[in-house]
Parts: structure tokens; sequence; C-alpha cells
């Protein structure tokens, strides 16, 4: 259990970094990309501990490498998602206003 307690504040960690370099993260709030990466990463360490890949010799990293990675991952994914989408949107939002 504790080193869901790592993973998870890794995850969180690795959120607020890939938060912080991206250049429209103006466009949406700070813990949007922690709470996906601490989500994805949690997740991913169930569904390895669960499908027996944790705590046997050789196979130890997997649970506690393996979830940060693919929470950082999705983290970086949404934010390059959203980033784009809600430029976009904000973008007609605003010529939608100065045409009336």
């Amino acid at each position: 259990m504790l080193s869901l307690v790592v993973v998870v504040l890794a995850t969180v960690a690795t959120g607020f970094i890939v938060w912080a370099n991206d250049k429209r993260h103006g466009k949406y709030g700070i813990a949007l990309p922690a709470g996906v990466s601490a989500a994805v990463g949690a997740l991913a360490w169930i569904a390895f501990i669960l499908a027996g890949l944790g705590y046997q010799p050789g196979l130890t990293w997997i649970p506690w490498i393996l979830p940060i990675v693919l929470g950082t991952a999705a983290s970086a994914a949404a934010v390059v998602y959203l980033g784009r989408t809600r430029t976009k949107q904000d973008t007609e939002a605003l010529t939608k206003a100065l045409m009336l």
C-alpha cells in the first residue's frame, strides 16, 4: 500500500511539472494535469498489482516506475489536447463577440 502512496505523490508532482512547462497553462486549471496524472498512475498501479506483476523478483519496478511514466504521459496528452481545444474555442468566442 505504501507504494501506491509513493506513486500517487510522484504522479501529482509530475502533473504539476507538466502544467508549469506548458505555455498555454492559463487556459485550464493547475489541478487538471496533476489530477489526470494521479488518476492514471493509481489505476495503472492497481492494474499491475492485480495482474500479479509486482513484488516478484525482476518485476518489482513495474508497479513503481511504469505508473509514473503512464501518468505523466496521460497528463501531457491531456494538456496538449486541452490547450489546443481551449485556445480554438476562446478565439472563436472572441471573434463572435467582436462581430456583434
